[in-house]
């Protein structure tokens, strides 16, 4: 009796603690992402949305070096039912590549929307702050980019929603020309969590393989479908991490596709490391598996998806025919690979055969 007792003290107290220990753990995660996502209208309409942000844009632009001040900016848009909605906030800028003046001439802008009260009841309610990506050499290359965006949502709820806008730039003081450009909006990293039942987990220098895995290998798979080397897990290059439970493995969220191949952009480049000679050369930058089959799941996943992958860009009236013409044959390259045993095998097959740092530190961006 006496053992029987003691099993039964130790099951008992073992249970509760371990009840204790979830309950705990559901807590924690209610927390961290519980209040994080309300309604983001921002990202429910695709219809361009004309900006015009007016302020001293030449101290803003001007303003790249390591220490950068917000500035004061008016923003304003008309509404659908032609009403004038103008709301004060303020803007950095942001990035590292493109914020060089070396290489773009306009840098991308952190903005910073001050007066929540005042937001409510226009497209920009319950936003806080919003990075918005303007045209490095050409605003092509910006739709482009957005179209990445557009393709990674069809293959994963766990990415950032983006939208394309028309932003008339206005110096206050006229000391520069008003000019006119597509930009992105893009989704905050807590909302787009929040929008996925998770959080932020910035744990950096973590392996590739730690991630949750049929998020990775889909997300590394479609890096490799539009070109683009430019990501990284341990330094979290160009990647935010997701959780929606500590005891789980991250989720891994890319953004920023402007070096991808299939973006097309003159200025883009893979990393010397990386040893291959244009960004449109396309390498595979998962880990090794040394079973091919394991991608199957994955393959079969981007066939089902092929019509609208190609929609995205052959219903796209923004593009040029020369574009559209390349973006389909580019893609045409990526599905003869999926498709084909031997070229599977020559192509996710590298990382187990060469002695290429798939891990490198990030680019200088």
């Amino acid at each position: 009796m006496h053992y029987r007792y003691v099993l039964f003290i130790i099951f008992f107290y073992g249970f509760t603690f371990y009840r204790l220990t979830i309950q705990a753990q559901k807590n924690i995660n209610a927390s961290l992402y519980g209040s994080a996502y309300t309604q983001q209208t921002l990202f429910d309409d695709d219809d361009i949305l004309h900006l015009t942000l007016t302020g001293k844009l030449k101290d803003l632009f001007n303003d790249r070096g390591s220490d950068m001040l917000y500035h004061p900016l008016l923003l304003q848009y008309l509404q659908r039912d032609s009403s004038l909605v103008s709301i004060q906030l303020t803007a950095k800028t942001r990035g590292h590549f493109r914020r060089d003046k070396i290489n773009c001439k306009m840098p991308p802008l952190l903005l910073n929307f001050q007066n929540k009260k005042r937001l409510q009841n226009t497209v920009f309610a319950n936003q806080n702050k919003l990075k918005l990506v303007v045209p490095c050499q050409g605003d092509d290359y910006i739709i482009n980019e957005w179209l990445v965006y557009r393709l990674y949502n069809l293959i994963s709820e766990k990415s950032f929603k983006a939208r394309l806008v028309l932003v008339d730039f206005e110096d206050s003081l006229k000391r520069r020309k008003t000019e006119t450009h597509y930009c992105i909006l893009l989704e905050d990293d807590k909302r787009m969590a929040g929008r996925n039942q998770s959080f932020l987990w910035k744990e950096t220098m973590l392996d590739m393989k730690n991630m949750a895995r049929t998020e990775f290998e889909k997300m590394a798979v479609f890096q490799y479908m539009v070109g683009n080397t430019d990501w990284g897990i341990p330094y979290l290059q160009n990647i935010v991490l997701i959780k929606n439970d500590t005891l789980q493995a991250p989720i891994a969220v890319p953004y920023d596709f402007d070096h991808a191949g299939i973006v097309e952009a003159p200025y883009a480049g893979p990393a010397p490391e990386l040893e291959i000679a244009s960004d449109l050369e396309r390498l595979y930058r998962g880990f090794c598996e040394t079973d091919m089959k394991n991608f199957a799941e994955i393959f079969a996943l981007f066939n089902q998806l092929k019509d609208n992958i190609y929609k995205v860009y052959t219903e796209c009236p923004l593009l040029s025919s020369y574009y559209i013409k390349f973006a389909t044959r580019y893609l045409d390259d990526f599905y003869k690979t999926i498709n084909s045993q031997k070229a599977i095998q020559s192509e996710f097959g590298k990382p187990c055969r060469t002695k290429i740092h798939v891990e490198i530190k990030p680019l200088k961006k």
